[in-house]
């Protein structure tokens, strides 16, 4: 571990106004721990698992197959985390708003829009990368988890919902997928509702292959609005858990049906 490491390790075990937990240090063959051991709402970084091992097809693979994902600022070690209780959008509660659903019929006159899915993966990461966070200096999506992404893509388990304009990609978002079980990452936009469009095209075809929930980490009022809310944490691992049974969508030949998006308008 490096100097830098125990620095940031040790200011995270003694924030807050309570003395935190025990943080745990991976080595590359450690396994994580119980999320049970994650960190409470009373200490300096609610969720927090553990620090260290590798952003390894293998070690994310097992992370979210745990209910667990890597979030981290440059110049930190890997950080593991798992929240309680999860933020997550179940599928046929989503928000499909009127002035949504206009925005997408506007788009829809337009001969050059065109939604996808997979069909740029890198470029839809690297533009997430690269978006501006409200109250953020700078990005959780740094060089070395775009990498892992990427290979995370490659595999078959990371994937992507891309939205068209002139040719151009404006909007978009990627997502983690073991099974039927659907982990959100990040989304950007260049046009007015472009990365609600992109999530709304991911539901429906969630809707339309039964995946009923769709991980969405952190409780924002974004994703609020939208309809996600908190789930026990051990409620939404049963629910990965079941999911990951079932044999995930073919996700680069999955379409939209216009007139079905109106099913799930609230």
């Amino acid at each position: 571990m490096t100097t830098t490491q125990v620095a940031l390790l040790c200011n995270l075990a003694m924030s807050g106004a309570h003395l935190n937990p025990h943080l745990q240090w991976l080595e590359l063959e450690t396994p994580f721990p119980s999320v049970t051991q994650a960190w409470k709402s009373d200490t300096g970084a609610p969720g927090l698992l553990a620090a260290g091992g590798d952003l390894s097809l293998t070690r994310l693979v097992s992370a979210y197959s745990q209910g667990i994902f890597p979030w981290f600022s440059q110049g930190q070690p890997i950080l593991w985390w798992s929240p309680a209780p999860r933020m997550v959008l179940q599928t046929h509660q989503f928000k499909l708003h009127r002035s949504l659903l206009k925005t997408l019929r506007h788009y829809r006159s337009t001969p050059s829009f065109e939604l996808s899915f997979d069909r740029d993966f890198d470029q839809v990461i690297e533009n997430c990368a690269e978006a501006p966070r409200k109250k953020q200096a700078g990005t959780w999506i740094v060089p070395a988890m775009v990498k892992a992404y990427k290979e995370l893509h490659r595999a078959g388990f990371a994937h992507s919902v891309e939205v068209w304009l002139e040719g151009e990609l404006v909007a978009g978002l990627y997502f983690v997928c073991l099974g039927k079980a659907v982990f959100g990452e990040s989304m950007f936009t260049r046009v007015k509702d472009g990365s609600k469009i992109a999530l709304s095209s991911l539901v429906h075809v969630c809707l339309r292959h039964d995946v009923d929930v769709i991980d969405c980490q952190q409780n924002t009022q974004h994703l609020a609005s939208l309809g996600a809310n908190e789930m026990p944490r051990c409620d939404f691992l049963t629910r990965i858990k079941r999911n990951m049974l079932s044999t995930s969508p073919d996700w680069s030949i999955q379409t939209i049906d216009w007139a079905a998006l109106k099913t799930i308008e609230q």
